[in-house]
């Protein structure tokens, strides 16, 4: 639905500035240390629920679907515009709902330290911004999905972009991450990375339609196998 509101969908093309940005911020090689985590996808494997292409194929999606798209996509929707207006205070509600519905320490490290370094690449940016040092100022630290809403807020793309980029970046850390603990091969990685982003834009649709009391993490066994992932005896990955 085309609209003059750049915090929702727009039917104008992304400025070239703006959509080397959401790049650069969907990249693996941006230094924040996605690549590290497997969201208990490492887990999952250990315990024989995935042993196969089509078996974390299907894992994926399902947490694509059930978790990112009701939780952290829909932060990212929520947020953007909250910094757009400078509302702070709003931000600063949404990085204490993402604390508190991580389910499992790892989850949790896994925002502050992706978060934390988030903000510190902004500081070098050299862009005067005092979001960012609002932002640096959250505690117990501002959290992956409020770090990337300011980073997004800043290439001044639409928000529907900018959540494309953030479930992006996402999926292809997952699937390398899926490429060494099941292991599979890259043909068998990049038809999963094919089938979540064909599914990606409408998980973005739904993060945006949420309201507040909408919004959730229930995952019950995404946190029983990051609580198990903790105490494994052979670890690849930090979650």
């Amino acid at each position: 639905m085309a609209t003059t509101d750049t915090t929702t969908t727009s039917t104008e093309a992304l400025a070239p500035g703006a959509l080397l940005q959401l790049m650069w911020l969907a990249s693996p090689a941006l230094p924040v240390g996605g690549f590290s985590y497997s969201e208990a996808l490492e887990a999952a494997v250990e315990s024989a629920r995935i042993a196969g292409e089509a078996q974390a194929s299907r894992w994926l999606l399902d947490q694509l679907r059930l978790s990112l798209a009701r939780s952290d996509l829909a932060v990212v929707a929520q947020a953007l515009p909250a910094w757009q207006r400078g509302d702070v205070d709003r931000v600063r509600a949404l990085n204490e709902w993402v604390f508190a519905t991580r389910e499992s320490r790892e989850l949790r490290a896994q925002a502050e330290q992706m978060g934390r370094s988030l903000v510190e690449w902004l500081k070098n940016r050299s862009i005067d911004d005092p979001r960012v040092a609002a932002l640096a100022r959250f505690t117990p630290a501002p959290s992956w999905p409020l770090a990337f809403a300011l980073a997004a807020a800043q290439t001044g793309a639409p928000l529907r972009e900018a959540l494309l980029a953030f479930a992006f970046g996402w999926a292809e850390n997952m699937v390398q991450a899926a490429l060494k603990a099941v292991p599979l091969g890259q043909s068998a990685g990049q038809r999963i990375l094919a089938a979540l982003v064909e599914a990606i834009p409408a998980a973005a649709e739904h993060a945006i339609a949420l309201a507040d009391d909408e919004r959730q993490a229930f995952s019950p066994m995404l946190a029983i196998l990051s609580s198990q992932h903790e105490s494994q005896y052979s670890r690849l990955f930090r979650s």
